[in-house]
């Protein structure tokens, strides 16, 4: 079964997820267009591992402005503002790990299907849908496409 999908402009992919970590950790590889950025946010009920790929991400956390190429990696601890920048023009990939498991479950419920990662859907994913169910995964929004820590 596949588990790819577009969520605001990114194409993921579930590699792993709480059935087959026994909860313990979501594996989700993705890909994201140039420039495209998170909106401020936190995870309050699990931790972020970034490791890039292909491109170049920046990380905004803690009044830092980090800059990650391929092969390097960061931690983000649960309950720390951030934001994500696919920052290179090309194509920037990235694996992230959510520890415990539930940011797969938020891809999946929101997300739309999709099997081609340069073409996304011509519908928009559900922005109340996605609103209702960050509030059970304990994702917050802190701030628009924009804001910094």
């Amino acid at each position: 079964m596949s588990q790819t999908f577009w969520l605001f402009g990114t194409y993921l992919n579930i590699l792993a997820d709480e059935h087959q970590t026994n909860s313990a950790y979501d594996l989700i590889e993705g890909q994201f267009p140039a420039t495209m950025e998170t909106p401020l946010h936190m995870h309050t009920k699990y931790a972020e591992q970034i490791y890039v790929l292909e491109g170049e991400f920046t990380v905004y956390l803690n009044k830092e402005k980090i800059t990650l190429c391929p092969g390097e990696h960061l931690f983000i601890p649960p309950n720390t503002p951030h934001v994500v920048e696919a920052s290179s023009k090309k194509v920037n990939r990235a694996i992230t790990i959510a520890s415990p498991s539930g940011f797969a479950k938020l891809i999946r419920s929101v997300g739309i299907p999709g099997e081609d990662a340069y073409q996304p859907p011509g519908t928009p994913n559900d922005m109340g849908l996605f609103i209702e169910l960050s509030k059970e995964t304990g994702d917050v929004i802190l701030g628009s496409p924009g804001a910094r820590p």
